[in-house]
């Protein structure tokens, strides 16, 4: 009896254990998940270890990232734009010097520059330089732009994705977060409906024999790759759909929600055909009792009885669309604009991270926005998951 006793203390201790381990755990990656995404509000928005130098008697003494990206990129011409003198814009690279210096002017060894930047700047008063820290002179002739900081609206609210934008990156959440909602809620709206549907046939219509060969084939499905979901879609619906709504490309969202609708639906069928397959029968027989047909008692008894169930489908469907990776970066086109409609290409805020975190330096701006996209995700998922369980839980 004691030693009875005893393992049933060791195994509840071990429960627990496992339990405070893995809620820890998931804590603490939450946690540095949050802390390397707060990092980006502290990166400047001039490349690290260059600077951008002005005519002293320019009276433009601060630009945000997406000013600086329009007038390297030419959309910006004159600094009256931009709250300046009526004057052109002169964009100088360090490349450019030899444009209006010789090789011998600059030096052999380069040492010249310093002070033929100095000069430069002093000569042109529309002039922009971005050049290294390192060819800044002491003396410098001309005025050095503030090492202004991120700030979470150039995030929140920027509208282009380019990380590796020169001399100033831009990482605008806008195009990935709405390319993420158009593809997980199309996907959403053609896996929820006919997933409820077969689970409804499978669990209350269906013949024991056709149930015993489906359920397992569905359940197959699941398992299935999903990079063998992303070449099917890339091999067989993006030409499809090229050629049904004569597109110049078929990578687009809409490929992306087909794609993502069938593999999230294995998982909506399994959980919510089990789940009415769990009502009790004695609550069907009642139902027919009454008189009423065996439609009425399945939208009426056991969908609302089971509705816990097909809540959860919902929420695993849902994180399953929003969360993958690998399939929607084949066949969406990668895109980073924002879309208007399903018929464009579009880059989603997983394949994002997918694509680009191995390429990103540890500790850079670049690396520091793909955490604040996790960031973004987990907020995302998580609020779609409270709102699911309390739609399921109201009362009606």
């Amino acid at each position: 009896m004691k030693v009875k006793r005893f393992l049933e203390k060791l195994v509840e201790g071990a429960l627990l254990i496992s339990g405070s381990v893995t809620s820890i755990t998931i804590l603490l990656i939450v946690l540095f998940l949050f802390k390397e995404a707060a990092g980006l509000f502290n990166s400047p928005v001039i490349e690290e270890g260059y600077v951008l130098a002005m005519n002293k008697s320019n009276p433009v003494k601060k630009l945000t990232s997406y000013q600086i990206k329009e007038i390297f990129d030419a959309e910006i011409t004159n600094w009256d734009e931009i709250g300046g003198k009526e004057e052109p814009i002169e964009v100088v690279r360090l490349s450019d010097l030899t444009k209006y210096y010789t090789e011998e002017e600059l030096g052999a060894e380069f040492e010249n520059i310093p002070a033929k930047a100095s000069e430069l700047t002093a000569k042109h008063p529309g002039i922009i330089l971005f050049l290294p820290e390192q060819y800044v002179a002491k003396n410098f002739d001309g005025t050095l732009l503030k090492h202004e900081k991120l700030q979470p609206g150039d995030f929140f609210g920027g509208n282009e994705w380019y990380p590796t934008a020169s001399p100033s990156a831009q990482y605008g959440l806008l195009p990935l977060l709405l390319g993420t909602i158009w593809v997980s809620l199309g996907a959403i709206l053609l896996s929820l409906p006919f997933g409820i549907a077969v689970a409804v046939y499978l669990a209350e219509i269906a013949k024991m024999r056709v149930r015993n060969v489906l359920k397992p084939l569905i359940e197959l499905l699941a398992g299935i790759p999903s990079v063998v979901y992303g070449f099917f879609g890339l091999v067989v619906i993006v030409p499809f759909l090229q050629q049904t709504f004569l597109l110049p490309v078929g990578e687009t969202a809409l490929a992306g929600s087909i794609v993502l609708g069938i593999m999230a639906l294995p998982t909506i069928i399994t959980v919510a055909e089990d789940a009415m397959r769990n009502v009790p029968r004695s609550t069907k027989e009642a139902s027919l009792a009454l008189g009423a047909t065996q439609w009425q008692t399945i939208y009426r008894v056991i969908i609302p009885y089971s509705k816990s169930g097909i809540t959860s489908a919902a929420v695993l469907g849902i994180g399953r669309a929003i969360g993958e990776t690998m399939a929607v970066l084949m066949v969406t086109g990668n895109a980073a604009v924002i879309p208007h409609t399903l018929l464009e290409p579009v880059r989603t805020i997983p394949a994002t991270i997918a694509a680009e975190l191995g390429e990103a330096p540890v500790g850079s701006g670049h690396y520091q926005a793909l955490f604040a996209l996790g960031c973004v995700l987990f907020l995302i998922t998580m609020i779609i998951s409270i709102s699911i369980e309390f739609i399921g839980k109201k009362k009606y």
